[in-house]
């Protein structure tokens, strides 16, 4: 069998040093992450499909990190909807709001799209076991894109994750081991476990292709609005490689010419129980220190130190944006009410993005009349006991 040519490098973040883009390549020397730099690409004219996928992220593979003839693991991720919000925009006092629903994914949420990337490039690599920390959501995927690569995955979670989210990973043959504590102590067990078993490190930014599959968020916006970027987009922010990968790929397509300046500004939204970006940003930090005792109940957000905590603030500060920290409460109440309003199922995630935008205009600095991006991250039913709302 011959090895397909990989036309990519990787480059760390932190200190520019390169490698090749071939093995398995988990984190650069000085700790911090690798990011993917493609050699000689030139693509087509905006929106010209370079493929036989006319649909779903894989569409856009001159973006990604795949060789010309290399099949992905896929379930039909992306596509997901781009929805404008016109009731809940009107009596919140927007008149261009939008919420990509993230939740018509194949694994229910965001990050069946880094999944799918991180597992394509790992199984090419010879990966045939993995393992994942998780706050919910990547356990799923990382369940759901081994199965369908015919690999195994182990998966660590807080005992606190909700508990639908946690029978999904074993739907789809995940080995469960959950643990008390965070996201972070899971981080150290699937490390030790990777270390110990020689299993794929799936982990936020151990690997350096979650980035990329999260791009193509960045790439469908662009799409459906004409190869025209929004003035201001709001994503609920845990690990970040969702944010991380839409700035990446916002400049790619700068320098492609597929689309024209200025790059939205990028603002983070976290719950005030487990804000270490929004800490960092606002005492004008490079870093995030970790959260002591991170609690929300958006599950998603509770990371409480981030290991992309650089690029995360660096684009918010490249992009003119901010990091918005909203309560609990806030997150249920606008979750529940935007529900209803626009018939949408919003995770707390997706409740977070909101009510930071309340914030925003509150703030001053979102305009009633710009463009503005909104994320549901995941589908709110996986976040919810259907006996405790027949009982509500």
């Amino acid at each position: 069998m011959v090895t397909p040519r990989l036309d990519w490098h990787l480059e760390c973040s932190a200190c520019a040093r390169t490698r090749p883009a071939d093995g398995l390549a988990t984190v650069c020397d000085c700790g911090q992450p690798w990011l993917v730099r493609y050699d000689g690409r030139r693509p087509g004219p905006a929106g010209e499909a370079e493929s036989r996928w006319r649909e779903g992220m894989w569409r856009f593979r001159a973006f990604l990190p795949l060789c010309q003839g290399e099949e992905p693991v896929t379930l039909g991720e992306g596509d997901t909807p781009l929805l404008r919000i016109d009731r809940t925009g009107r009596r919140l006092g927007f008149g261009n709001l939008w919420l990509k629903d993230e939740g018509t994914n194949p694994t229910g949420s965001f990050k069946a799209r880094g999944l799918s990337a991180a597992v394509t490039r790992a199984v090419a690599a010879g990966a045939a076991r993995f393992v994942v920390p998780t706050a919910g959501n990547a356990g799923v995927a990382a369940a759901a894109y081994a199965a369908r690569a015919g690999a195994s995955a182990r998966i660590y979670a807080p005992r606190t994750t909700p508990a639908a989210i946690l029978a999904q990973i074993v739907t789809f043959g995940g080995e469960l081991i959950v643990l008390d504590g965070h996201i972070g102590d899971c981080g150290k067990a699937a490390r030790n476990f990777a270390a110990e078993s020689g299993a794929t490190d799936l982990s936020t930014l151990r690997e350096p292709y979650r980035i990329e599959g999260k791009k193509t968020l960045g790439l469908e916006i662009a799409a459906r609005m004409g190869w025209r970027l929004p003035d201001a987009i709001i994503y609920p922010t845990g690990g970040g490689t969702g944010l991380i990968g839409m700035w990446k790929v916002f400049r790619e397509l700068l320098e492609a010419g597929w689309v024209e300046g200025p790059l939205p500004r990028m603002y983070c939204v976290q719950s005030d129980g487990c804000a270490p970006v929004v800490r960092a940003f606002e005492r004008g930090q490079d870093h995030c220190d970790p959260w002591p005792e991170p609690w929300t109940i958006a599950s998603g957000l509770r990371v409480p130190g981030p290991l992309g905590d650089r690029l995360i603030l660096r684009a918010l500060h490249a992009s003119g944006g901010a990091a918005i920290a909203v309560s609990d409460e806030q997150i249920t109440r606008v979750a529940r009410e935007v529900s209803a309003e626009e018939g949408i199922d919003l995770s707390p995630e997706g409740g977070a993005a909101i009510a930071a935008a309340i914030v925003g205009r509150e703030r001053g600095w979102l305009r009633p009349d710009e463009s503005i991006v909104a994320f549901n991250t995941g589908a709110g039913w996986l976040y919810r006991n259907p006996a405790d709302l027949l009982q509500s």
